[in-house]
């Protein structure tokens, strides 16, 4: 969906306003309605991004098009912001008219709607949300008129990775002549097109150490994640990826998270009952149980062919294949 970005920043007396989990959770606290700016000190490690962004916006060398890649959870949509206000010299983004949000969408009965729409409606699609061709258009109109409050106008896209090739070559003409002295920030977890990448100034986003991992935790006060050691080295340095990791590994019936790899030794009734329990969890729960019996048994067993075998359960799962039918040719006993 393309929107004008409207969130809220305030903290309480003496606490820090921290986001790290992009498009999952915003953790903003309340300082008596008092707006407190954004700056780069409330971001976690990444000195070496908040060094050339700093650089560019105090010299005012700010280029045509960011692109902030590394995996999510670390602070690009906290970055994002950051730059936004400072581009923008305003810490209020209630429906400011020269910043523009793009995310993900779905086409539903002939509407863009994003994935939390999607779900407020009760909806679930097994496929993942995209960028449109349409969401370039708009803008392409929205850069095409003056900035009103500012002397500029600033979009981000984010999940750029999920966009289509036809929005790709739409946007390309866009990223090389946004207009003016306007920025288009690009938010990504995967590689983009060469196309798309090579017109941005790439700001590379680390994982955080687990010291810093510990700072983040800390200041969410969720430092009860520090004590699953499994959902720590799963987030591979992304304290955001932890939080919402830790959340689905406590919403999992325990006997789902002891589950051994497809054996001899396993009868088939026992299969089709385990699978016919986890075809009732949400696709999210389900993706991620994947995820975690593909590092539980290579953990344990070493077996590449183990890992093959739910990669290639990840596979049909995200191809819409039934979900019952995944879990059965995953968890279906091995003749010898």
């Amino acid at each position: 969906m393309v929107h004008q970005l409207s969130f809220l920043a305030e903290t309480t007396e003496n606490s820090v306003t921290t986001i790290v989990q992009e498009d999952r959770f915003t953790a903003l606290q309340e300082n008596k309605g008092c707006k407190v700016p954004l700056d780069f000190d409330q971001i976690v490690g990444q000195k070496l991004a908040i060094a050339e962004l700093n650089s560019a916006i105090a010299t005012n060398r700010v280029p045509p098009a960011y692109l902030f890649a590394g995996i999510d959870g670390i602070g690009k949509t906290l970055a994002a912001r950051i730059v936004s206000s400072k581009l923008l010299n305003t810490n209020n983004f209630d429906n400011h008219p020269d910043l523009l949000w793009i995310e993900p969408t779905y086409l539903h009965q002939g509407n863009l709607i994003s994935a939390d729409g999607l779900k407020a409606l009760g909806i679930t699609r097994a496929s993942e949300p995209g960028i449109r061709v349409e969401q370039v258009r708009e803008i392409d109109q929205f850069l095409s008129t003056s900035a009103i409050n500012s002397n500029r106008k600033v979009v981000v896209i984010a999940d750029a990775h999920l966009m289509n090739t036809t929005a790709a070559n739409a946007l390309l003409k866009t990223l090389e002549e946004p207009g003016g002295n306007n920025c288009i920030i690009l938010l990504t977890c995967k590689p983009l097109l060469p196309t798309i990448a090579s017109r941005c100034a790439e700001i590379p986003f680390r994982p955080l150490s687990t010291s810093e991992m510990a700072l983040v935790l800390q200041k969410l006060d969720r430092t009860d994640v520090l004590s699953n050691p499994t959902v720590l080295d799963m987030a591979t340095g992304s304290p955001g990826q932890a939080i919402v990791y830790d959340q689905i590994y406590r919403s999992l019936p325990p006997k789902l998270l002891k589950l051994k790899p497809p054996g001899a030794d396993n009868s088939i009734l026992a299969a089709v009952q385990v699978s016919k329990q986890i075809k009732e969890l949400g696709l999210e729960q389900q993706r991620w149980l994947l995820d975690f019996l593909q590092y539980q048994w290579w953990t344990q067993y070493q077996d590449s062919k183990l890992v093959a075998k739910v990669e290639a359960a990840k596979s049909a799962l995200n191809k819409s294949v039934s979900p019952r039918l995944v879990w059965d040719i995953l968890l279906m006993p091995i003749n010898k």
